[in-house]
């Protein structure tokens, strides 16, 4: 049996940079209140007419292509996280397919939110350890801004999400060289009210009408205390999991890569994990919170940087929507 390994990574952030000062001069906020609730000081969102979900992935994409040494026709499957698509049908992994110009090659979306990527890498880990697939491209990409309530109401929300795209090559190796040693999935639906984005959904009589439009349900909605309670737990527990699994403890990570929820979120499981600043890598600070595009930028931004280095063990953590939190420990 093979394991499968990161052996390219990539992303695109937008040029267009949205300053807490900014937010403060069109809503009821300041750069104080949000530094200290989200540790966010700047994020990016798209600029329509010239980003879209499927150019920023392509170009995360061709990063991490380049950086593999593969070329496109290499890829045997693509998964895409993302839960902003352009189409609502089809799903975007095949826009991107097409893009990159490898027919035949079947694609794959995962709707997990904050958690897709890791859902989405270890449905990729699992592929390539049953050998059905050797080279498999994995995407998380989002463009949130446009679903913001902008106004006094939303700016709990409209503070802290952002736009980008991440991507990373996983391909099969030998079971002695490094690599994903495992992944770990859970989710609680009892709480997808406390992060949500109602409309337009398909149960109402009519999809889409001004009414449904004008209504705060077409909007994103976050109980943040709920959110924030949860997510603590939930991160600590699943970091732990995967330690448990593969016999390490927390003293061996090198790198944690945490999904950039909240500053404060990472700060804690950073706290309760016992680890120095230098072997926890936030971005969020500048980036915002780009749902399934964290964790690929953050680890594109941390191998630029020089912070992930071979044979380095990586963790991987998220907590999101739905509820869904996930884990990955691999070796870099």
């Amino acid at each position: 049996m093979k394991k499968s390994r990161i052996t390219g990574i990539g992303h695109y952030v937008p040029d267009q940079i949205i300053t807490n000062e900014y937010l403060s001069s069109i809503m009821d906020t300041n750069n104080e209140w949000i530094v200290e609730r989200t540790g966010i000081e700047e994020r990016r969102w798209f600029t329509p007419g010239k980003d879209t979900v499927t150019s920023m992935s392509l170009t995360a994409s061709n990063m991490a292509i380049q950086r593999a040494g593969i070329a496109n026709k290499d890829i045997d499957f693509i998964i895409f996280a993302t839960i902003t698509p352009d189409y609502f049908v089809p799903g975007n992994g095949v826009l991107l397919h097409r893009e990159l110009g490898i027919h035949g090659v079947p694609a794959l979306d995962v709707r997990n939110s904050c958690s897709g990527f890791i859902y989405a890498l270890s449905v990729a880990d699992q592929f390539i350890k049953t050998g059905m697939y050797k080279t498999i491209l994995v995407v998380g990409a989002e463009i949130q801004s446009s679903a913001l309530d902008k106004s006094d109401q939303g700016r709990s929300s409209a503070v802290i999400f952002a736009d980008g795209a991440g991507a990373a090559i996983l391909q099969a190796v030998d079971q002695d060289q490094y690599g994903i040693l495992s992944t770990h999935l859970h989710a609680d639906g009892d709480f997808a009210e406390e992060l949500y984005l109602k409309d337009p959904g398909s149960s109402r009589e009519v999809r889409l009408s001004p009414e449904i439009v004008d209504n705060p349900s077409f909007k994103m909605f976050m109980n943040g205390n709920t959110v924030f309670k949860h997510a603590v737990v939930r991160f600590n527990e699943v970091i732990l999991e995967a330690l448990e699994a593969n016999g390490k403890n927390k003293s061996e990570i090198d790198l944690l890569v945490p999904h950039q929820a909240n500053l404060r979120i990472s700060n804690y499981i950073q706290q309760k994990m016992g680890l120095p600043d230098d072997k926890v890598f936030n971005n969020i600070m500048k980036l915002g919170n780009t749902t399934a595009g964290t964790i690929p930028i953050a680890l594109s931004e941390a191998w630029e940087q020089g912070r992930l280095k071979e044979g380095d063990l990586v963790c991987l953590a998220a907590f999101g929507s739905g509820f869904t939190w996930a884990s990955a420990l691999l070796t870099w």
